[in-house]
């Protein structure tokens, strides 16, 4: 288990956890994240029955497992700060990336339909989740207006994501796959409020690669190729977006390189 962390699974009680909860409890009326994770029209009573479900948020810090594969699954996680990856060991014995988390956004829907988690989830950097008994949170579903069909919502843009990715690493080259992911980043960025256009990348280049099925030296040559060509300015983790709208033209005419 990476760096010896045990993976947060219910002990005893309720649903007990070995990371520690922050002991002010969390509280949906005030999350800057809310628009994003939950329905919207929530009456007053609805955001306490939720805060209730909720609890205190979690602590996670950076390289320690959410939980990993074969886990029992028993809830759901809401990363209220910070940020996720998400990864599997394949048949050659490769880890792969299957995405990458950050704020208002849910993991653990992968354990759903086994009841067992069949990826790793692990904290790129110092971040805190959202607590939700999956139990408990499908019987509140069937009292609140709206939470049910959010979490279908929220599966089904898991299913599009997914679709999204596997066209991506199917039919575009490897600039293409780059442009895309910095694109994309911008635009979840910006839903939360942050620049679109200048942000800090929690991930390495070899977890990049791994997620658009790259090298990690092919995802810096091709950062040097944007920066030359004045699309973005790099240093180290720090990305400037300086045209937007050249990244979307991508491919360039020449080929910077091949996936792996």
């Amino acid at each position: 288990m990476q760096l010896g962390s045990p993976t947060l699974q219910p002990g005893p009680g309720e649903f007990g956890s070995p990371y520690p909860a922050f002991e002010s409890k969390a509280s949906c009326s005030q999350c800057g994240v809310r628009g994003l994770c939950m329905p919207q029209g929530l009456s007053d009573d609805d955001l306490t029955r939720l805060d209730e479900l909720i609890g205190a948020p979690r602590r996670i810090e950076r390289g320690r497992s959410l939980f990993r594969v074969g886990d029992r699954f028993s809830a759901l996680y809401i990363v209220k700060s910070g940020f996720f990856k998400t990864d599997l060991v394949v048949e050659d014995g490769r880890n792969q990336v299957t995405g990458f988390q950050m704020a208002g956004e849910m993991l653990g829907l992968d354990g759903i339909s086994g009841e067992v988690h069949t990826c790793n989830a692990v904290a790129l950097e110092d971040s805190q989740i959202c607590l939700l008994p999956f139990t408990r949170l499908v019987a509140l579903a069937a009292h609140i207006d709206g939470l049910q069909q959010h979490l279908h919502k929220l599966m089904s843009r898991e299913i599009v994501r997914d679709q999204g990715v596997m066209m991506l690493l199917n039919t575009r080259r490897a600039e293409e796959r780059v442009a895309s992911f910095l694109l994309n980043l911008s635009q979840r960025f910006a839903a939360r409020g942050y620049s679109p256009y200048e942000f800090h990348l929690r991930m390495t280049r070899e977890e990049i690669g791994s997620y658009l099925g790259l090298t990690w030296e092919t995802v810096s040559r091709i950062f040097s190729c944007f920066q030359e060509s004045g699309l973005i300015e790099v240093q180290h983790k720090h990305i400037r977006i300086l045209n937007a709208s050249g990244l979307r033209r991508i491919p360039l005419k020449k080929p910077v390189a091949q996936a792996a």
